[in-house]
């Protein structure tokens, strides 16, 4: 038998990866597959990097949370997404990570557009977390 969490320590913990990541958090778009963990070495070319907004997920609900105001920036390089990072403001710490793909594609994080060119706009239509245990 599996270990069941309440819904409210499911969204306690969700709303702690907003807290601990901190304000104006770093979404990285990256090409190619994501490293084995947060812990690990940066991967694939950086191809656009986005400051969220200051509150960038709204408050858990349901064992969910989900992004928050308009996240997007401007493409550094050419390339295909592979993988998202998200990190602290500095840039530096890995908080959570995961695939992305456009709308069908089946990314944890959905953009406009896998295709990322130098100087043109990316934009993170959908992200949601889901916390397990329930």
């Amino acid at each position: 038998m599996a270990v069941q969490l309440s819904t409210t320590v499911r969204n306690n913990r969700l709303d702690q990866v907003e807290a601990t990541t901190g304000t104006s958090a770093k979404f990285q778009v990256r090409s190619g597959a994501q490293p084995a963990n947060c812990a690990a070495a940066d991967a694939g070319t950086l191809l656009c990097e986005m400051t969220l907004p200051s509150d960038w997920m709204s408050a858990a609900g349901s064992g969910q949370k989900a992004k928050l105001g308009t996240w997007s920036g401007t493409g550094s390089a050419d390339g295909v997404a592979g993988h998202f990072r998200v990190k602290d403001s500095a840039g530096t710490t890995c908080h959570i990570q995961g695939s992305v793909s456009e709308a069908g594609g089946g990314g944890d994080a959905i953009i406009d557009n896998e295709n990322v060119g130098n100087g043109a706009p990316v934009t993170v239509n959908t992200f949601t977390l889901t916390d397990g245990n329930a």
